[in-house]
């Protein structure tokens, strides 16, 4: 998966869009909604990289699981691997990390107020 692929990916989830926040460098995938990041894009030492937020269970079973995830480059370690994309890690666990890390910051679905709780 390259970049534009990559970053083609993230658009395909409903309320996506990117932004640059910082330069050129980083490209950062974000909720309409919140505006919550899911996935900073960026080259590593010559690789590319994504950072994904990521449950600390799982994040630690994949660190253990694949040499190519790693604790979040410039992130909260407990929550974010860096996961780099020109490794040996299968193309459809990339997918799941990604839509893990979606699903993780989406924005709260609001409960309306029910017309039956008393209010007159």
């Amino acid at each position: 998966m390259n970049e534009e692929e990559l970053i083609e990916y993230c658009l395909s989830y409903p309320g996506v869009y990117k932004d640059y926040p910082f330069d050129e460098t980083w490209t950062v995938m974000r909720h309409v909604g919140n505006k919550k990041s899911f996935a900073f894009i960026f080259q590593r030492h010559g690789h590319l990289c994504v950072n994904l937020k990521c449950d600390p269970i799982k994040a630690d079973f994949l660190r253990t699981l694949y040499t190519d995830v790693q604790p979040g480059y410039h992130m909260n370690k407990e929550h974010w691997n860096t996961v780099n994309l020109e490794g040996e890690i299968p193309l459809e666990e990339i997918q799941d990390m990604i839509e893990h890390s979606y699903h993780l910051t989406q924005p709260k679905i609001r409960k309306k107020k029910s017309q039956d709780s008393g209010e007159q």
